[in-house]
């Protein structure tokens, strides 16, 4: 069997055929032309691994050769032989997307050793991957039942984060659903440690609480203001941390990244909550106190996200920074994002600016609701380069590319992130309960307790009480909560859909993150 079907043009083929001996030795099949006419007529009648193209060919020269094999396959690999290293001629071939060059005379080792870097890589990397996290199984096993604390579980998900990553370059499907298992013995031991821990972190009495939605900006953003130099704080709605880590390589390319880092989500981790905790740094159960108008409770009308801005002045003002030239935009869709990407500019004046973007949740729900969406986002490799897609194109990218090269701090979170659902958990209501697939509220809720981490009482967890006798439910690990009426039609319906409100490790630990420009 063939490693490879390899193209060499140079109009000295002849002086070559002792190296493309070796290579057919070691397993290549070679195929030799003197111009690049023959070359390009040879690409478009067959299938080739990799073309290796001398610079210097009568006729047509090989940056001509490799512009016009280019248009016929783009991602063919083509190594450029050249007998100079002018820069000029470096820069056009780099820019003609070669994938290596060598430099005349070439021995057999060095060909061999670029064939293996491009053909082999793929495999050779695979193979790595799965050997490496093989030897890291045991340490993350370790580390589960190692009774961890917040910051521990908040390590040990950025771990299976990467692996999860790094598991998309093995071709493995046995060592991927290893780990998939135990990201979910991961998540079974996550949400024992969230019932048992998470009311007393929201304790007045507590001196050890991770940081959480409603501390954020004590911890990670008031320090930061500083006059003479903007801060953004960017919240893109709906963010988990692997999705942050598809588009943290487009953000390094215009900005340093200073410090990555996660927080803890509050319950439900759903907007409504977790976004007006943020900007409030408040919990829920005081918001409502303090902004009785203004709250609005799940079963009760009207936009429940209208305030964050109000919110966020009486926090400055509690935290004596009132003083602070404030602007607030929030994109809920394209043609606000374009006025963003004109109007940003104006922002640097300001010490701090908040973005508030609602893109990925519309994604996650719109995925749930519309077939194609379905098919584009069926799991969670297709969801990161989705995110990845938007993000590139999107005007926020747009936005902060036009004023990357300007002085400033950039602090990017979000509010919750989300879990993909595949167990459907049974729960009987009245009328007054909540539809939420991931947490309900509501009087004489009936659910089996193993599924579900409950809350009689919601001000244990910081949350008001909408009616007497009112209890919420959290739902654990990938369940998701369904009435029995047409039980088994929302059971397939909303089976392996993106969801949030409830415990686990991808909706609750999320990222933020503190860059700034490179200029700065």
């Amino acid at each position: 069997m063939s490693l490879g079907k390899i193209l060499w043009v140079d109009d000295e083929i002849d002086s070559l055929q002792s190296q493309i001996l070796f290579l057919e030795n070691k397993g290549y099949e070679v195929n030799a032309m003197t111009n690049g006419f023959d070359a390009i007529d040879f690409v478009k009648e067959n299938m080739v691994d990799v073309v290796l193209i001398d610079e210097t060919m009568p006729g047509i020269t090989g940056l001509e050769t490799l512009a016009k094999i280019k248009e016929m396959n783009q991602h063919v690999p083509v190594v450029l032989i050249t007998k100079n290293e002018t820069e000029n001629l470096m820069n056009e071939a780099i820019g003609s997307q070669i994938t290596d060059y060598l430099i005349k005379p070439v021995n057999p080792n060095q060909v061999l050793l670029s064939l293996k870097k491009i053909i082999d890589n793929k495999r050779l990397v695979a193979e790595k991957t799965t050997t490496a996290y093989q030897q890291q199984f045991r340490n993350l096993f370790m580390a589960l039942n190692n009774n961890p604390d917040y910051n521990e579980w908040m390590e040990l998900y950025k771990k299976l984060v990467y692996w999860e990553l790094e598991m998309e370059k093995s071709d493995s499907p046995e060592m991927r659903d290893v780990l998939q298992t135990q990201k979910q013995e991961a998540n079974t031991e996550f949400f024992k440690f969230i019932s048992k821990n998470y009311a007393s972190w929201l304790s007045p009495k507590s001196n050890d609480s991770p940081v959480m939605s409603h501390t954020l900006f004590q911890s990670k953003v008031f320090s930061n203001i500083e006059k003479g130099v903007p801060t953004f704080f960017v919240l893109i709605d709906n963010l988990r941390f692997d999705q942050w880590k598809a588009i943290q390589p487009v953000f390094a390319e215009s900005f340093r990244i200073l410090e990555e880092d996660t927080f803890y989500s509050i319950l439900p981790t759903a907007t409504q909550y977790s976004r007006n905790a943020i900007f409030a740094g408040l919990l829920p159960v005081d918001i409502e106190k303090q902004f009785h108008q203004q709250w609005k409770n799940d079963d009760e009308e009207g936009g429940k996200n209208l305030f964050e801005e109000e919110f966020l002045k009486a926090q400055l003002k509690r935290s004596r920074k009132d003083d602070v030239k404030l602007s607030y935009t929030k994109v809920l869709n394209h043609q606000a994002g374009q006025d963003l990407v004109n109007n940003v500019h104006n922002l640097l004046g300001n010490d701090l600016n908040i973005i508030v973007y609602n893109f990925v949740d519309m994604l996650s729900h719109a995925r749930t609701e519309m077939e194609v969406l379905k098919e584009l986002a069926s799991d969670e490799m297709s969801y990161r380069s989705i995110t990845t897609s938007w993000f590139v194109h999107s005007p926020l990218h747009q936005a902060l590319k036009k004023i990357a090269d300007k002085k400033f701090n950039l602090i990017l979170a979000t509010d919750h992130g989300s879990v993909r659902v595949k167990a459907p958990y049974k729960v009987v209501g009245d009328k007054q309960t909540t539809t939420n697939l991931r947490y309900k509220h509501g009087r004489n809720l009936n659910y089996e307790p193993k599924d579900v981490l409950a809350f009689r009482d919601p001000r244990e967890a910081g949350l008001p009480v909408p009616t007497v006798n009112s209890s919420f439910i959290f739902a654990k690990e990938d369940g998701f909560l369904c009435y029995p009426n047409n039980y088994n039609y929302y059971a397939n319906y909303y089976r392996n859909t993106f969801q949030h409100g409830g415990v686990s490790m991808e909706e609750m630990i999320v990222p933020v993150i503190k860059m700034t420009s490179k200029n700065n």
